[in-house]
């Protein structure tokens, strides 16, 4: 059976379901997540999507992003996912949420309504090989250069994310 994705209004309220792919395809708005995890260097966590991933193969991105599956709450969601993922599990926050469309490769569309999660990590990080070819930590004014640098490198939510709640990151850091 394909993976049914949560159709949502502009005020996350669930309108329907459907296939994942035609969802991308259509650029229909979906329910979302995206996990930023830090450690306590004040680095952040970021994996390289698996080549064969469907769109934005081997690029950068945050931790762990995924959508939740119809029936399941948002805050199970995330746990199931970040173990699936990146090999791990923490405490997550949920911070924000944002909406974004972007155009991705293969003639994708990436619209989602997508909430905003962190946490703190500082042990062994396992990424699942069919999900990430790999994972770094680095410093927040590091990432950023390296953003202006070379942004084909980083996949575009985790850029529109980046540049809305880079502040937000860092007051999150400065937390106990």
């Amino acid at each position: 059976m394909p993976e049914m994705l949560i159709l949502v209004d502009r005020n996350d309220n669930q309108t329907g379901a459907e296939e994942k792919i035609k969802t991308h395809q259509e650029g229909k708005l979906h329910r979302a997540f995206s996990i930023f995890i830090f450690n306590s260097k004040g680095e952040m966590l970021l994996q390289k999507r698996a080549k064969s991933k469907y769109h934005s193969g081997g690029l950068w991105t945050n931790a762990c992003c995924s959508h939740p599956r119809v029936g399941e709450k948002l805050e199970d969601a995330v746990h199931r996912r970040l173990r699936e993922e990146m090999g791990f599990d923490c405490e997550l926050k949920k911070e924000s949420s944002f909406i974004y469309n972007v155009k991705l490769d293969h003639g994708l569309t990436e619209h989602e309504f997508d909430y905003i999660f962190t946490g703190k990590f500082d042990w062994e990080v396992k990424p699942n090989p069919e999900e990430a070819d790999g994972f770094k930590w680095i410093k927040i004014e590091e990432l950023k250069k390296d953003i202006e640098a070379r942004p084909e490198n980083y996949t575009e939510w985790f850029k529109i994310a980046f540049r809305k709640f880079k502040a937000d990151f860092m007051k999150f850091l400065q937390r106990p």
